[in-house]
């Protein structure tokens, strides 16, 4: 598997399963912090064929319709800072104050009410035991947040 895989980049993207500070939970461990993009039906399937491990939604009797069942495909991402740091901006919504988040800090993000969030994820191809795919890590991400009527009064 020497095939050559270019970053992923995604605007206006919508992400759930929020761990950023790591916490323990019943699906996952403490420390592992990570969250899942979610994707359009055409993209997760291009990238389940390039290797990407894109979770599908099980079948659910609750639609009759499969074409009404409204749960989408996802993509886990983790947030790593053992070897390449993350860039991770938030951007308050009206006064565009930029601040950069660091390993600390990051967690605030679970309880960040957002507006919008650009992304960059980078590939991590592996191989073991003859099995091999593609482990989608945390390049960059802009989070712009819902804006607070005071943040330009008080200048946080």
């Amino acid at each position: 598997m020497k095939q050559k895989v270019k970053n992923l980049s995604i605007e206006n993207a919508r992400i759930t399963y929020k761990n950023f500070s790591g916490a323990a939970s019943q699906f996952n461990k403490e420390g592992d912090r990570n969250f899942a993009v979610v994707l359009d039906q055409d993209l997760a399937l291009q990238l389940q064929a390039e290797g990407w491990n894109v979770k599908f939604p099980k079948p659910d009797e609750r639609w009759e319709n499969p074409e009404e069942d409204p749960r989408t495909p996802t993509l886990p991402v983790e947030v790593s800072y053992k070897a390449i740091p993350p860039k991770v901006i938030v951007i308050n919504g009206e006064g565009g104050v930029k601040t950069r988040l660091g390993e600390a800090e990051v967690g605030t993000l679970d309880w960040a009410q957002i507006e919008r969030i650009d992304l960059v994820i980078n590939p991590y191809l592996w191989e073991v035991n003859g099995k091999s795919g593609i482990k989608a890590y945390l390049g960059a991400i802009y989070v712009t947040i819902v804006s607070d009527p005071f943040v330009e009064r008080y200048g946080i």
